[in-house]
């Protein structure tokens, strides 16, 4: 089943989402004989690739009937599906509420005000499932309060890894469809398992690698504290077909912000947390990869959303002090 936005295009800003660039990353890990590429997800007008989902989501709903002018969207999010949301739904003439944790960075705060959006905080964790189970509890209270409420509900709504079927397909076709690994990270798991089953669909050969956060409980391991949002979950995925996926690969707050750095210095390319996760995943996985393959990183979002903690020095020498000192040598 394709998605809405493949059959209908959007007006305005909304017609910018998706279409972004591969970027020829040569420069990242010369001498390897890899064919290396970004898909530049960071382009989309909202600064990530969850606009695409965002868009893909509110756009079925408005076509279904369960979403009008004037309604008001609730959503839980860790920060780029917010945006996306906001700046869709004031696009749409729809409202916005936005249930958030402590690890919600200022500038994106001021950008989801900025575009209308009321932010709830939840300020305490719930003993299982962490930030994530304690926001959606919230989101819950909130359909029940909020008249003419509708949830997008990222982590289940079957548009979300829908939408990123489109997102594979514009690789493959600009690769023409040879492309030996991607390398994706997780949250919901909608861009992982929509890349995935493209794949499988169309008979490629490529081999999906999940890129997850240490102290992320998605593939079965431990909890712990992760500093660094968007990547990982304190729960299980909805979505999640482990026969879909290769491998994954477990990457700590370090060494996320290890691989932010090297693509800054060494492509000038300015991304967020995962992007680093994903550069780190993939030097940990190079070894193991054949001279001439074709290799893709989803590069997911903006790095100024980071300015405060990854790109920080003051924040990166508190909070882990070795880490701080690698990147001055470096």
């Amino acid at each position: 089943m394709k998605s809405f936005l493949a059959t209908h295009l959007p007006d305005g800003i909304l017609a910018t989402v998706g279409k972004t660039p591969l970027v020829s990353l040569k420069k990242l890990f010369p001498g390897t004989g890899v064919k290396l590429y970004g898909k530049s997800e960071y382009l989309n007008p909202g600064g990530s690739i969850k606009d695409r989902t965002a868009l893909n989501m509110l756009t079925t709903a408005l076509a279904e009937g369960k979403l009008r002018r004037g309604d008001t969207v609730i959503e839980s999010s860790s920060g780029n599906m917010a945006i996306g949301l906001a700046q869709a739904c004031l696009y749409f003439g729809l409202r916005l509420i936005v249930v958030v944790d402590p690890k919600l960075n200022k500038q994106t705060e001021s950008i989801l005000r900025t575009y209308g959006a009321r932010i709830e905080y939840v300020r305490k964790p719930d003993k299982v499932g962490g930030y994530l189970s304690a926001r959606l509890n919230r989101v819950k209270e909130l359909l029940k309060s909020t008249p003419r409420s509708f949830w997008t509900n990222q982590y289940s709504n079957p548009d979300n890894p829908r939408t990123h079927e489109q997102t594979m397909a514009e690789i493959a076709d600009e690769l023409n469809g040879k492309v030996d690994y991607i390398f994706v990270a997780t949250s919901t798991c909608g861009t992982l398992m929509g890349c995935a089953e493209y794949v499988h669909r169309n008979g490629l050969t490529t081999r999906v690698i999940g890129v997850d956060a240490v102290g992320s409980v998605i593939f079965g391991t431990p909890e712990g504290e992760r500093l660094i949002p968007g990547h990982g979950a304190g729960r299980p995925s909805a979505f999640l077909k482990k026969d879909r996926i290769a491998e994954a690969i477990h990457i700590t707050d370090e060494e996320c912000i290890a691989g932010c750095h090297q693509l800054l210095r060494r492509e000038a390319l300015l991304c967020g947390g995962s992007s680093g996760a994903i550069v780190s995943a993939f030097e940990k996985y190079l070894p193991r990869i054949p001279r001439g393959a074709v290799c893709v990183l989803m590069l997911c979002d903006r790095g100024e959303r980071y300015l405060d903690t990854i790109y920080n020095e003051g924040w990166v020498a508190q909070h882990f002090p070795r880490q701080s000192s690698e990147l001055q040598r470096a």
